[in-house]
């Protein structure tokens, strides 16, 4: 994988990196933080189902800002929003758990924001020909954040022995992403566009076609995120009791990850997007099964080695179709915001789902076994998002 000569695509990266950073060491913890205060799951799942409320929602409202002003405003305004919602953990302490739905919305705001305004961007400094190469680089920085910010902020914890630990760690990421404001200056102003379309992401699923197939698949791809994305790393804590496992833990997947990306960037060609995805999101499954057997440290590890190596078969693909479809055409290039949009609004959909499934089976048990056969259920939504989106792979005689 080459490096790209383009000065704002390193600095789009750059911005990136040190977000995944900020987030790393925080958000790894976030969960495990309010679970010491308050052992419950179904209140991390309300507190992440706030959160892609509000996700969903600003990006839709935002959208017109997005495409009609400055889109770099939100993304500042996104990174700034995300250094408030920690100074709010930090006010809030031990009693942060009564604050679920504030908190979570605040925190959901601020991802709208910034993932709203970086796709959009990442869309016009990318192309079709270039863009796996480009999802590599972004899941290598990203792994080699998994690396160092969980690790770190565990071995900090762990020194500080816990709240004081989980101060420092909250507060220095506030300080990242103050530094990530003001490198986000560097990144050039984006040319505007014409009126935003509110109601364009029910015309695409009106009109049927491809993009029906790309809502479909991308809401069953959020059925697994949304669940995934807090109960893996909180399950390992569980398991050890021990922030400096749950550390090491995000050390070793994220190595791995780190690999895979870089292997997947390198060699993984657009020919192979379908068969790809469709061997990963398989294998993704399969490594759920040894918890079955027994939830330890050792189980878990396989499960998140497992994902960290064959994720990339699956997102790569996933990820490059939805966005190739917006360059298609002309049409689609100007209405790009909207179908971002459409794209992040049917991921918010399926992962609120994913979660209503999470608490409402919750509600009535919380043994270990169940919270497995969940984990498998799931953990099986990939297969289904698979075969949707294969229907918007080029098939044989069709360029790539």
């Amino acid at each position: 994988m080459k490096l790209t000569k383009d000065p704002q695509a390193m600095l789009l990266l750059s911005v990136h990196g040190l977000f995944i950073l900020s987030s790393a060491l925080s958000g790894t913890f976030l969960n495990v933080y309010l679970w010491k205060s308050r052992q419950d799951y179904t209140m991390l799942g309300w507190f992440t189902i706030a959160q892609q409320v509000a996700l969903g929602l600003t990006f839709w409202a935002a959208g017109k800002w997005v495409k009609e002003h400055n889109k770099m405003n939100a993304l500042r305004l996104g990174i700034a929003v995300s250094g408030l919602f920690y100074l709010c953990v930090l006010w809030a302490g031990r009693d942060a758990v009564h604050y679920i739905w504030p908190l979570g919305l605040l925190f959901g705001v601020s991802l709208g924001l910034f993932w709203l305004a970086f796709n959009v961007v990442y869309f016009e400094v990318s192309s079709a020909e270039n863009r796996d190469w480009f999802n590599g680089w972004i899941g290598l920085l990203g792994s080699i954040t998994g690396i160092i910010g969980p690790w770190l902020a565990g071995w900090i914890i762990t020194l500080m022995h816990g709240d004081q630990g989980y101060r420092f760690i909250f507060t220095v990421s506030m300080a990242i992403f103050a530094v990530t404001v003001v490198i986000s200056f560097f990144l050039r102003k984006r040319p505007v566009q014409s009126d935003y379309h509110w109601l364009e992401g029910l015309s695409r699923l009106k009109e049927g076609g491809v993009w029906k197939y790309a809502v479909l698949g991308l809401a069953v791809q959020g059925i697994r995120e949304g669940v995934f994305s807090f109960l893996i790393t909180l399950l390992v804590f569980v398991a050890t009791d021990q922030e400096s496992k749950l550390g090491q833990f995000a050390l070793i997947t994220s190595a791995v990850s780190l690999v895979s990306y870089w292997a997947c960037g390198k060699w993984f060609k657009p020919k192979f997007r379908k068969t790809g995805m469709l061997v990963g999101s398989i294998l993704m499954l399969l490594v759920i099964m040894p918890l079955l057997f027994t939830v330890n440290y050792t189980t878990l590890l396989v499960l998140g080695i497992g994902t960290s190596l064959f994720i990339p078969l699956y997102m790569m693909p996933a990820i490059s179709a939805s966005f190739d479809l917006m360059g298609v055409n002309q049409e689609n290039v100007e209405k790009r915001v909207e179908l971002v949009v459409l794209r992040e609004l049917s991921l918010t959909i399926g992962r609120i789902t994913g979660l209503l499934v999470f608490i409402l089976v919750l509600s009535f048990r919380q043994d270990t076994l169940t919270i497995t056969l969940l984990l498998l259920f799931l953990g099986a939504s990939p297969i289904g998002s698979w075969l949707f989106i294969r229907k918007l792979f080029p098939t044989k005689g069709q360029a790539a």
